[in-house]
């Protein structure tokens, strides 16, 4: 059975665009059939973060009637699909988010997980990704505004009929030892499904059309979206041994060396 999952957040800025590029390829990598989905039509970004813009066919042009969704599935990165969606106003103007539903029912049966990335804030299009999905997953900023927003958002899906998977706590400052994860769960009333830190590599991936677990694998917001991955790919994940682990053992072995010659 296919499983659909859209990405919501409250507000923009919170980088849930960010954890769709993210999850998607890993989830590619751990053996899912996977296709990520731009489902935010008017704003779209999730093509520019993983470098495919100025496509001949979008999920603008599916939305307006003018296309089949499999003529807009491309490659990504790790063997995940992507369904962008086009970046100009008129390609905008002409969709119609009512056929998001009927796409949904035609890639259903082609794979083994479909990630949305919905729209931030409460609209009709946004409204849409939060119904057709079996889980959403909230990304969340530990910050008030975005913790009341996305109540807000919590309690929109569930008004119209959703279900909330979990959330995601991105951007976290400090160590995750420090984050009071069972006080979050608490605030939001949905399980914390795993904490991103705040990592600089993000944004230069970012800048390097390139999700960062490509980029800069061994980091450690990337080995947080891998830990999430598994979770969600329902398989144990192994931690990687860090490059700065590699380098210190080296260094432990030269130093014993050192003293034993000495």
């Amino acid at each position: 059975m296919v499983k659909v999952y859209t990405i919501a957040s409250g507000k923009g800025g919170t980088g849930k665009t960010t954890v769709t590029a993210n999850l998607g390829p890993m989830l590619a990598q751990y053996g899912k059939k996977t296709c990520i989905l731009d489902a935010d039509v008017g704003m779209a970004n999730l093509g520019l973060i993983l470098g495919l813009e100025n496509l001949p066919v979008t999920l603008h042009e599916v939305l307006s009637g003018k296309a089949r969704v499999r003529d807009a599935i491309y490659d990504g990165p790790l063997g995940v699909k992507v369904v962008p969606c086009g970046l100009s106003l008129q390609g905008f103007q002409q969709s119609n988010p009512d056929r998001l539903k009927d796409i949904m029912t035609d890639l259903v049966s082609e794979f083994d997980i479909l990630v949305l990335d919905a729209p931030a804030g409460i609209s009709r299009d946004g409204v849409i990704p939060l119904t057709i999905a079996d889980g959403v997953i909230l990304v969340v900023n530990p910050e008030i505004s975005s913790i009341v927003d996305a109540l807000k958002t919590k309690i929109l899906t569930e008004t119209v009929g959703g279900h909330i998977e979990g959330a995601i706590i991105n951007r976290v400052g400090g160590s995750e030892d420090e984050f009071n994860r069972a006080q979050m769960e608490k605030l939001l009333g949905v399980r914390v499904l795993g904490v991103i830190p705040e990592d600089p590599n993000v944004r230069r991936a970012s800048a390097g059309r390139s999700p960062i677990v490509i980029k800069y694998p061994t980091s450690r917001a990337s080995r947080a979206f891998k830990r999430i991955s598994a979770d969600v790919a329902g398989i144990e994940y192994i931690e990687e041994e860090t490059e700065a682990a590699r380098e210190g053992f080296v260094d432990r072995l030269a130093r014993a060396l050192f003293r034993a010659k000495a």
